[in-house]
């Protein structure tokens, strides 16, 4: 990531907008795991999928269980485009 931490250098797309997704997201590309979208603010891209949308309601916040099994990435908001179209199971 960038020194402001807003930017990121991805391999496939170069420097672009640094967005966060869960790790479940990350590491699957078969069957859709389901995409949650975490923030209304825009630019701020955050997803994560069905089973962390489980966990976080059970839990009702982002504490550490919950953090631990999201295992958070930070991709490009050009993958993160990429893996919302995969795993979006609503489109």
């Amino acid at each position: 990531m960038s020194e402001d931490n807003s930017t990121i250098d991805c391999k496939e797309h170069g420097t672009c907008e640094a967005s966060i997704v869960c790790r479940h997201l990350v590491n699957n590309n078969g069957a859709p795991l389901g995409f949650i979208e975490n923030s209304s603010v825009p630019g701020d891209l955050q997803g994560w999928c069905y089973a962390c949308e489980h966990l976080y309601l059970e839990e009702q916040s982002k504490t550490e269980k919950f953090k631990e099994f999201t295992n958070f990435a930070v991709v490009c908001s050009e993958c993160y485009q990429k893996i919302k179209s995969h795993h979006d199971i609503n489109t």
